[in-house]
């Protein structure tokens, strides 16, 4: 099968199957929570109520009346059913094939989206926030004019999801850099502030909550059940930095810190391991984190970095981006894939026709894996 081919033979949409009106309510109260999310004043919603955020609260008071439910009675109350119901609830009946069974749309400590929720809004027609995320970096591309700007602004946005006035002074500050980058950071949002402090992990370097409404004492550890940050998955070795002047400091767009900066690590991980190895590769313009790899087979081989909770979403992604290559190594953090069911939900929600094409691995095995190509195409000679 050629690089070209179609790759939806054999592949309906996730949500396409037979999973009823609880499954649809679930992808829409996702989109809902993802877009309200980036209002000012998140935790003071007023009325009138976007007409997004209204119509998911009429399809969810009208489907509680369906099931025989007493409906939520403002937003309030459906947002705290979003971060109490998960994924498995009777309200909504999500089958564990595609989404698992624990999963919430608000964080339970954050009271944010959860990295989930923009998975799930971000799954079907349009792409939702990982495709704005696309969209945004195409901007960026076409405004740089080379690669190499593109390749250095893309960078600064990967590893600066937050920027304070005195990152000026730092060393490696490239006012051309920021001259490009910078309408894609906006002010500091009032829901992500305690005590007008901004604190931020020291792991991922994405914004963080404390479970209480006070400001970690400087040098306190945290845990997983005191604090919460975008990256989620984050070790608690470190406490949370703090930005104590929120007015002198800039925060890069939700989509590109959760669908660029979030993965970055294990892009960087990835291309680290080809370059050790010797392997030459190039950028794919119009994606987030690929790669074409260069003279490895007479095969078109791809590499792309992810790092996504919901291994059926990602593997229904893949499936539908057009044109798929020969290959592609699909690399996630270790962590991910040695959770116990990651592998086997993405190899099952891959069309049969499609698992010698997409295969799962980590920055470790890719350089073995991408090796397998080479061994494979001799065994087929």
């Amino acid at each position: 099968m050629s690089a070209g081919a179609t790759q939806r033979a054999g592949s309906p949409d996730a949500w396409e199957a037979p999973e009823g009106a609880g499954s649809e309510l679930f992808r829409e109260l996702a989109r809902m929570v993802a877009a309200v999310a980036d209002v000012e004043g998140l935790r003071s919603f007023t009325l009138p109520y976007p007409d997004l955020t209204q119509r998911a609260l009429d399809r969810t008071v009208n489907h509680c009346f369906d099931i025989g439910e007493t409906p939520p009675r403002s937003l309030p109350e459906l947002w705290e059913w979003c971060r109490t119901r998960p994924a498995g609830d009777p309200l909504f009946a999500v089958p564990p094939s595609l989404v698992t069974a624990g999963t919430t749309l608000v964080h339970p400590v954050g009271r944010m989206p959860t990295r989930s929720c923009l998975e799930v809004a971000s799954h079907g027609a349009g792409g939702g926030v990982a495709a704005h995320a696309r969209a945004l970096l195409c901007d960026l591309e076409a405004r740089c004019g080379t690669d190499e700007r593109y390749r250095q602004c893309r960078k600064f946005l990967a590893r600066h999801p937050v920027v304070h006035q005195q990152d000026r002074f730092g060393p490696g500050w490239s006012k051309a850099v920021w001259s490009r980058v910078k309408d894609l950071y906006g002010p500091l949002p009032e829901s992500l502030l305690v005590d007008d402090v901004l604190l931020y992990c020291s792991s991922c370097r994405l914004p963080a909550l404390h479970r209480d409404p006070a400001v970690p004492l400087p040098g306190q550890l945290t845990t997983d059940t005191d604090l919460w940050c975008e990256g989620e998955e984050c070790p608690r070795d470190e406490p949370p930095h703090l930005i104590r002047e929120p007015g002198q400091a800039w925060i890069l767009r939700r989509p590109l810190r959760a669908f660029l900066a979030l993965p970055y690590r294990t892009e960087e991980a990835a291309l680290d391991a080809l370059d050790r190895s010797g392997i030459d590769y190039e950028a794919l313009p119009g994606h987030l984190s690929a790669y074409r790899l260069k003279d490895i087979s007479s095969e078109i081989v791809d590499v792309r970095a992810y790092d996504r909770l919901q291994p059926s979403l990602l593997a229904a992604h893949l499936t539908h981006t057009a044109p798929l290559a020969d290959r592609t190594l699909v690399v996630v953090p270790g962590a991910l894939a040695a959770r116990n069911g990651y592998r086997d939900a993405f190899t099952d929600a891959v069309p049969s026709l499609l698992r010698d094409r997409l295969v799962l691995t980590t920055p470790v095995d890719l350089v073995p894996d991408s090796g397998r190509t080479r061994s494979k195409e001799k065994d087929d000679a």
